[in-house]
């Protein structure tokens, strides 16, 4: 039986940004397999009609946000299509030298405000988690969370709804479990986050 076409996983494939190797993710985690979505806005066409897909499954849920709020650095641009689908005001938080995440620029959320937070790929939900208190804070409201890959393994499910366009189902190891570091392969950060910090599974 011919599996059913997956157009998202065929554009990640013909945008390069599905990679074999040895990977540190951002998380802390080892995988053997990393998705660099910074490839697909390469294309502002194609990461339009990406944002346009994920737009039409939250209008159908009923999910109408006010804003998208993305961490930097890799949401950034996926928060911003996502916003512009959606007609929401688009807001990116930054790190702190703390590695806390805070708003600058003169972004601010209000009281009551229905605030989507959007991150390329989700593998442990780590820095969308690490932006709740900003909406906390404020006083505003989580409607949902949303990416375009999924590869948590269901390790990500907060409260409130989370979309994705499609799941990544690979496999990611602890340092101290990674069969790639027992084989002696070297490791690669592609990732944006300077020091990443390790998460038990």
């Amino acid at each position: 039986m011919t599996e059913p076409r997956d157009p998202v996983r065929e554009m990640l494939v013909e945008a390069g940004a599905l990679k074999l190797g040895h990977f540190l993710l951002s998380s802390g985690l080892h995988s053997d397999h990393y998705c660099q979505c910074a490839t697909l806005f390469e294309d502002p066409a194609r990461a339009g009609v990406l944002a346009g897909m994920l737009a039409e499954r939250l209008r159908a849920a009923g999910i109408v946000p006010d804003t998208v709020l993305a961490p930097a650095l890799g949401g950034i641009l996926f928060g911003y299509e996502l916003a512009r689908a959606l007609g929401a005001r688009s807001l990116f938080a930054e790190r702190e030298p703390g590695e806390l995440f805070v708003l600058r620029r003169g972004f601010a959320l209000a009281e009551g405000e229905r605030v989507l937070l959007a991150e390329d790929v989700v593998t442990t939900g780590r820095s969308l988690m690490e932006v709740v208190p900003l909406v906390a804070g404020a006083r505003a409201t989580i409607v949902g969370y949303a990416s375009i890959a999924d590869r948590s393994q269901g390790r990500f499910s907060p409260a409130e709804a989370f979309f994705s366009l499609c799941r990544l189902d690979f496999e990611a190891w602890h340092p101290d479990r990674c069969p790639l570091c027992a084989a002696g392969v070297p490791a690669v950060k592609p990732g944006s986050r300077a020091k990443p910090a390790i998460q038990e599974q």
